[in-house]
């Protein structure tokens, strides 16, 4: 049996004999070079990163094949995976705009206008509790700790204003 720095170096000079070998073998299933160069990179380090357990290899050559082939195929699969997942952005481009139609901006329009007319029939501070958690997003708390209220008259006061929006938009 080896020492292991011999092996480390006898293991080199396989992968650097080869390289172009195992790099045309990468390329035959991905059919990128610069894939390939990326999978014969990572054989390298994983050879490296385990190369206590490799002492027993009796064909390194067959070895390191082997291994580029089997990271090839799996980065091959990984990539169609995400393909069929992450679809191309120009697929999105076909889609209708349904929310910039005219007949849709002329209805929100007319139930933003409806919205802001109901609100302006309330008192002050209904509004002011509705604005700071409709609009500014301030919680239950914060708005009670502000206007000096109880979380439970916050709370009542959100009730009603969006029953009388709600009650004031067109059916």
């Amino acid at each position: 049996m080896k020492s292991e720095d011999e092996w480390i170096l006898q293991l080199n000079a396989v992968f650097i004999e080869h390289r172009m070998k195992l790099r045309r073998a990468a390329y035959s299933i991905l059919g990128d070079w610069d894939r390939a160069d990326d999978v014969i990179h990572d054989v390298y380090l994983r050879m490296q990163a385990s190369l206590h357990s490799q002492s027993r290899i009796k064909q390194p050559v067959a070895y390191l094949i082997q291994m580029v082939r089997n990271m090839a195929i799996d980065q091959y699969r990984r990539s169609m995976f995400e393909m069929d997942l992450f679809a191309s952005e120009d697929e999105g481009l076909l889609i209708p705009d349904v929310v910039c139609a005219p007949d849709i901006c002329l209805m929100h329009s007319q139930d933003l206008n409806a919205v802001t007319k109901a609100l302006s029939q309330l008192p002050d501070r209904t509004q002011k509790v509705f604005e700071l958690y409709r609009i500014y997003g301030y919680t239950q708390l914060m708005i009670a700790e502000e206007l000096n209220i109880s979380v439970a008259l916050v709370n009542n006061l959100l009730h009603t204003a969006i029953r009388h929006c709600k009650k004031m938009l067109p059916s």
